[in-house]
């Protein structure tokens, strides 16, 4: 691998934002954005604690810029690959030192310090011959490291190294250190979201900020497979455009009900990410299904119960608060003058007579259980 054992210095004004950085999001990494704006893109970054420790301690050589040389604005560039924010908070910093248009807080942070100049034109970064040689690198790094990107970006990434670089998903694999099934998943859901805004002409892709890993999530299910007749097992070609042409409908459907619409103020069917079994399951039923595309405004809690879904659920629910119970009956005579115990008793003693009345039978063979361990006792 071309990278550079030696660790090199350089300027501040020597070294460029990467537009090109995944976290910038998909509609900003082609945009051409200058560097003014890339960094004002960064500012909500938290990148205010890296200043403080550079002015604490300096900047550590452990943490160097990884740097590669590129054109940018039609000039050959140092842009840094592996580093943005750590270049971003020296850019803010200094821009507060000079007095310049920053944030009140950056004016904050230089009241009354002497900044060194050294912080600005010592900077310590090893050279790489290009932003591909590091590429396994940032995906061990952001997809399957500590320092993860989130669902979008980790998606994006991937969709670059298969669209652009003409991997496959076992190349992929191999580079990041991920599974082969995880990677195809990645690179469906992306080329699924980048079909929706090509396909949909009511669909923003502001809808779907945050909400990129129910998306991710729910092509796990059968129902969404299945309404979207969507192939998630596709190799790299047909993955292209996952869903077919026969089923774009269902595709608007989708996206309408796992998004919602800011344009038009509607909001997703379920925002809990841990309903999205529960909407995959939903979608095998073929009268709920009618029920979601035929109303407006379709409600998830009422799909629920139209399908009957509630059983598995309550079971479970039921379940847990009985073993809940279990637990807490060999603790609770510690707490007999606590408040809190006595109301959530009193609580918990309500509910299950409110159940009882629901399962008559049960609650008299409890009280017949009852009445013969009292007899059981008085002898």
């Amino acid at each position: 691998m071309a990278i550079s054992t030696k660790l090199k210095y350089a300027k501040l004004d020597d070294l460029y934002l990467d537009p090109k950085n995944p976290r910038l999001g998909r509609h900003y990494v082609n945009a051409k954005l200058s560097q003014e704006e890339v960094l004002d893109l960064m500012r909500d970054w938290v990148l205010d604690e890296l200043a403080v420790s550079y002015l604490e301690s300096g900047f550590w050589t452990h943490e160097a810029l990884l740097v590669t040389r590129e054109e940018l604005d039609g000039e050959p560039r140092f842009v840094v690959v592996e580093g943005n924010r750590r270049l971003a908070a020296l850019k803010y910093l200094y821009n507060a030192v000079k007095k310049k248009d920053v944030p009140s807080k950056w004016k904050s942070l230089v009241i009354g310090v002497e900044v060194p100049d050294i912080l600005f034109d010592r900077i310590p970064y090893i050279l790489v011959d290009s932003r591909q040689e590091i590429e396994a690198f940032l995906g061990f790094r952001h997809v399957t490291g500590v320092k993860q990107w989130n669902a979008e970006e980790k998606a994006q990434y991937i969709a670059r190294l298969i669209d652009e670089e003409g991997m496959t998903y076992q190349e992929v694999m191999r580079k990041i250190g991920s599974k082969t099934p995880t990677v195809r998943q990645n690179y469906i859901s992306y080329r699924l979201l980048l079909q929706m805004e090509d396909s949909l002409e009511d669909f923003s892709p502001e809808d779907v900020r945050g909400r990129f890993s129910v998306m991710y999530l729910s092509l796990r299910t059968q129902g969404v497979q299945k309404y979207l007749d969507i192939d998630i097992f596709a190799n790299e070609n047909a993955a292209q455009r996952p869903v077919p042409k026969t089923h774009l409908e269902a595709l608007a459907n989708f996206a309408r009900w796992l998004f919602g619409s800011k344009e038009k103020n509607k909001k997703p069917v379920f925002m809990d990410s841990r309903s999205v079994d529960d909407f995959g399951e939903l979608l095998e039923n073929p009268p709920i299904v009618e029920y979601f595309e035929q109303e407006e405004n379709p409600s998830f809690e009422h799909a629920r119960q139209l399908a009957g879904m509630n059983k598995s659920k309550t079971v479970q629910l039921l379940s847990q608060a009985a073993s809940n119970v279990q637990i807490a009956l060999g603790h609770v005579h510690h707490h007999e003058d606590s408040e809190d115990i006595q109301q959530a008793v009193k609580r918990l003693g309500i509910d299950v007579r409110q159940l009882l009345k629901v399962f008559p039978k049960i609650h008299q063979e409890l009280q017949e259980r009852e009445g013969k361990t009292d007899a059981s006792n008085s002898r």
